[in-house]
């Protein structure tokens, strides 16, 4: 898998019926590995180890309904009073990261509303906090800590 501009983490990775897959800590299992669930496992591990977040408050491909839609955000951190606090969305590096990608979590984001939006393809990152009382946002130069 390609090298991304995140950590380096010590993951299981097994052949299964002639697939590669990961092993994901917050599902506990097996998933077969494609860039893009490469770049979702390095971004939990990221969050988990080098901004503290709680492995037990992040939540994977967690389904959303919009305009009757069934869609599913990627990565879904909540705070300690359990609601949504960071959302995350993860693209395969060689997607070309696009203001398509930045609608897409602002439409999952209008049923969440979180504080945060990430949007990564593992080359590159993107964090933006909300303001909803102004109802506009600011990119921040790096992602907070929990």
């Amino acid at each position: 898998m390609q090298e991304l501009n995140l950590p380096q983490y010590p993951f299981k990775i097994r052949e299964f019926e002639s697939k590669v897959q990961i092993f994901d800590s917050i599902r506990k299992k097996y998933l077969v590995l494609t860039p893009e669930e490469w770049v979702r496992q390095h971004f939990i591990q990221y969050l988990i180890q080098e901004k503290n977040y709680p492995q037990s408050l992040i939540t994977i491909e967690i389904g959303l309904k919009y305009n009757q839609l069934q869609k599913r955000a990627d990565i879904l951190v909540y705070n300690k009073q359990g609601k949504p606090y960071l959302m995350v969305e993860c693209k395969a590096p060689e997607v070309k990261i696009s203001q398509d990608t930045f609608h897409q979590i602002a439409l999952y984001n209008m049923v969440f509303k979180v504080n945060y939006l990430v949007v990564t393809n593992g080359l590159y990152h993107y964090c933006c906090e909300m303001d909803y009382h102004q109802n506009t946002y600011r990119f921040l130069p790096e992602i907070p800590l929990f």
